[in-house]
This record gives structure tokens, C-alpha cells and sequence, in this order.
């Protein structure tokens, strides 16, 4: 075998763990682009990083309570929609003060005002950002997707407190006033394949 035949099969060679490692690697960044949202999403919940609220049990919730802290915070509530959304979409009220540690109740009213059903989700946040560490739900219609039937108008509860913790983190300690904002986004459709479409009423029955 040539010397010339002898490098051009090991550049090929070369080559083809080039090729291999690309393709590996690739793969991993794909890998870890999937991971991220998921990562990143736990990571907001765990530290309240971009106001992300917490969830919190009925028993965390009476531990809280039985701290008997007496200091109270005001909580404004706001609310958005998507431009897609076809909905009315309002706070009960627009403010409300909360003995920090006690349980509290805030409403939100959604109408849909078109001729069809219409399927949302909420989007949440706290402000100051620093805040969603201690904003704890209990109950939330933004745990699930809504769907609203035409005309239908419908009063959604948020069962909440705030976390006492609150008053040891000295950056955040004095607040008096903490903003729970939601957006409602329409939700994507469901995908009806060509077997549901050929289903005729008797079928259905």
C-alpha cells in the first residue's frame, strides 16, 4: 500500500470520528435545548426567580397560619389577555389587605364573548419578582386549562397566603404592597385526525 493510499484512509478515518463527534454532540445540545424549559421552570418555582409563585399544601398552609404573625401586606391584583384571546378578563377587586400567614381568597371573573367554546391557560407572576419566593397557592385556576362555553361567564378563585419567611429576608422584609398578575393565553386545539372526522352520530352513539 502507497503512502499516498495509507494518509488518504486515515484522513478519511479522521474524518469520520470528526463526523461522529459532530453528531454526538449535536445530539446533547439537543438534549440538554429540551431539558432547559423544564430545568429552568423547576428552578423558578424552587427560588421564585421572574416572580414565579409557589404551591403549597393545606397542611404547609396551617403551619404558616399557626405563626400568628400579626403584620398585614396589601396585594393588587391585575390581569391581561393574549392577543388571541377573545375573552373579558377582570379581578373581582382590584386590592385587598392580607394578614401575612393567613389564608385569603382572591377572584377572578373571565367571560367568553364569542360563538364557540374557547380553551385558555393563565400565565402568572409576582412583583417585585423577589416576592414569588413566599406567594403561596393553594387552590388555583391556573393550575388547568379553562375552557369557557359561548357566552358562558365564569368567577375563578385563587386560595393563597404568604409565606411569614417573608419577614426574615431583608430584602424584601418592608414591602407593603405585592402585584398578582395573570394572562390568559387561548390554548391550542386539540388535533382531530382524519378517523375522528369520518365518525358519523351513529358512531358516536
Amino acid at each position: 500500500m502507497s503512502v499516498t493510499t495509507a494518509f488518504g484512509q486515515e484522513t478519511a478515518h479522521k474524518n469520520v470520528q470528526t463526523g461522529i463527534i459532530a453528531m454526538l454532540g449535536a445530539a446533547a445540545m439537543l438534549g440538554l435545548g429540551f431539558a432547559a424549559v423544564p430545568l429552568y421552570d423547576l428552578f423558578c418555582r424552587v427560588t421564585g426567580f421572574a416572580g414565579t409563585t409557589q404551591i403549597a399544601t393545606q397542611a404547609e398552609a396551617n403551619a404558616a397560619a399557626s405563626l400568628g404573625t400579626t403584620r398585614e401586606i396589601s396585594i393588587r391584583f391585575d390581569a391581561s389577555l393574549a392577543r388571541d384571546m377573545p375573552w373579558e378578563f377582570a379581578p373581582s377587586q382590584s386590592t385587598d389587605t392580607v394578614r401575612i400567614g393567613q389564608r385569603d381568597i382572591a377572584t377572578y371573573v373571565a367571560r367568553n364573548y364569542t360563538d364557540e367554546p374557547i380553551t385558555g391557560t393563565a400565565t402568572f407572576n409576582v412583583e417585585p419578582w423577589q416576592a414569588g419566593a413566599y406567594f403561596n397557592k393553594i387552590q388555583c385556576f391556573c393550575f388547568t386549562e379553562q375552557t369557557l362555553q359561548p357566552g358562558q361567564e365564569v368567577t375563578m378563585p385563587v386560595l393563597y397566603y404568604i409565606d411569614p419567611a417573608i419577614l426574615e429576608d431583608d430584602t424584601i422584609a418592608d414591602i407593603e404592597q405585592i402585584t398578582l398578575s395573570y394572562t390568559f393565553h387561548r390554548a391550542k386545539e386539540p388535533v382531530v385526525t382524519g378517523l375522528d372526522r369520518s365518525k358519523s352520530p351513529s358512531d358516536a352513539s
